[in-house]
């Protein structure tokens, strides 16, 4: 299980420097993409603070400019390669008692909670590829076996050419 929770951080990294970069490329990036990747790395944030046990760099829901996020990507994923990399068996087995946004008081498995922040961060990165495509730019390509073979998963060719 450690040897995969540290193949999904890895790639996790890779998916948020991917979006950035195409974010980055656009003369305007869409305000509505931006929030949306700027969540991203907040609740990854937010998650990693729980785990390390102290206060967030950043709100679950941040307002950022594209510098500011991407210096914090750097730092969010800094903080997961180096818990990640110690991370034993027992430790992703241990609870983690935290308080979620709403007030609610929970206790989650480190592993739940690394398996949590991967499809999470996934999730909303297909909403930001959503928003680029409806904003007439092309997505970003963020899949996981564009990851393991090192080139964009296939499309079809309407979806590999702007809107327009």
């Amino acid at each position: 299980m450690l040897m995969e929770l540290a193949r999904l951080r890895d790639h996790a990294e890779w998916a948020d420097r991917v979006l950035l970069n195409a974010l980055q490329a656009t003369s305007k990036a869409p305000a509505d993409a931006v929030r949306e990747y700027a969540h991203v790395l907040g609740a990854a944030e937010v998650w990693l603070a729980r785990l390390e046990r102290r206060p967030a760099r950043a709100a679950v829901w941040p307002s950022l400019t594209l510098a500011e996020l991407d210096e914090l990507v750097g730092a969010v994923h800094a903080g997961y390669a180096k818990y990640v990399a110690a991370l034993d068996e027992p430790g992703a087995e241990r609870m983690i008692a935290y308080t979620n946004s709403a007030g609610q008081s929970f206790e989650t498995s480190v592993k739940d909670i690394l398996l949590h922040v991967a499809l999470h961060g996934q999730y909303h990165r297909g909403k930001v590829n959503l928003l680029l495509r409806q904003a007439g730019l092309l997505p970003a390509p963020t899949d996981y076996i564009a990851f393991v073979r090192g080139v964009p998963a296939a499309t079809t060719a309407a979806a590999s050419r702007p809107a327009g």
